[in-house]
């Protein structure tokens, strides 16, 4: 068989071609971060998973949902800075939210003993959660009134207007904002824990949350800013969520169902009544009367 014959036997290429295969197996390293990685397979390895996908909406709506008194505090407070410094409060204000979310949720341990009584009063056991309750409830009072007291009185005579602004600088609602965000993320996370087992799913909902609450704020506090009914609205439903603070510390479950309904209700009408206010006023429609027939 002559040499240029395209059928005669290459005995060396077989050898060559394993030596390149194993070559090339020996220099191939492995990926420093698979999916196999612990921390990767923790916070998404529940995305292959169809029921982990219903309990991640679930969460994320509810979150959504307990977030949004966050969001309303957080633009009161922030509504009395500057304006070229309020949607910086407003993103620190959540962002401080979202760490603090984290860092619980990463803590469920402690979490879970914060539920644990530490003393009893007349029978009645108090935990730390409870106590965290109460006195976040009590300081959301004392500031939603004292905000009211202010816009309907306007600031004690002893405060000037200078003096007020001096007061409310930056740094002193941030601090505001981060001691409500400790209560609103106890509340937040322990509902996270008790409705999902897989704490990536929960990180997810948590970072969504605080996204979609980082683009609402704003309209949110420009909204409330512009109409004062609307803030006074607002502020009559962060002494409502005061009150079932409270009354949760101290064991007294008040539904959210029935605060939610109550909030609902209220701005539905506030939207009817900002309606009236800005065009010509709305008539309502007489039924027809029909003549009596004798």
């Amino acid at each position: 068989m002559s040499r240029g014959d395209p059928l005669a036997p290459s005995l060396p290429l077989p050898a060559a071609r394993n030596g390149v295969e194993r070559a090339s197996r020996r220099v191939s390293p492995p990926l420093p971060c698979s999916l196999e990685s612990p921390v990767i397979e923790t916070l998404f390895g529940w995305v292959t998973q169809p029921e982990a996908w219903l309990a991640f909406g679930t969460l994320l709506l509810l979150e959504v949902v307990l977030g949004i008194d966050n969001v309303i505090f957080i633009s009161i407070l922030a509504g009395k800075l500057p304006p070229d410094q309020q949607q910086r409060a407003r993103t620190l204000g959540l962002l401080a939210a979202m760490l603090m979310r984290l860092a619980l949720l990463f803590s469920i341990t402690w979490i879970y003993r914060l539920q644990n009584d530490l003393f009893e009063v007349f029978g009645k056991g108090f935990s730390g959660r409870d106590l965290i309750l109460i006195l976040g409830g009590l300081f959301l009072l004392y500031k939603a009134v004292k905000e009211m007291h202010e816009q309907l009185e306007g600031p004690g005579a002893h405060e000037t207007s200078v003096v007020r602004q001096g007061a409310a600088n930056f740094a002193a609602i941030i601090g505001q904002i981060m001691l409500l965000d400790i209560v609103f993320s106890l509340d937040s996370v322990i509902t996270a824990v008790g409705m999902a087992d897989d704490i990536g799913v929960m990180v997810a909902a948590v970072v969504v949350t605080v996204a979609i609450m980082l683009v609402a704020a704003r309209p949110i506090g420009d909204f409330v800013q512009a109409h004062p009914t609307v803030k006074m609205l607002a502020l009559a439903f962060l002494l409502l969520i005061g009150v079932n603070l409270i009354a949760d510390g101290f064991g007294f479950k008040i539904p959210k169902g029935y605060t939610y309904f109550a909030m609902g209700f209220a701005i539905m009408v506030e939207l009817l009544n900002l309606r009236a206010r800005r065009g010509k006023p709305v008539h309502l429609h007489e039924t027809q009367r029909h003549p009596d027939v004798s």
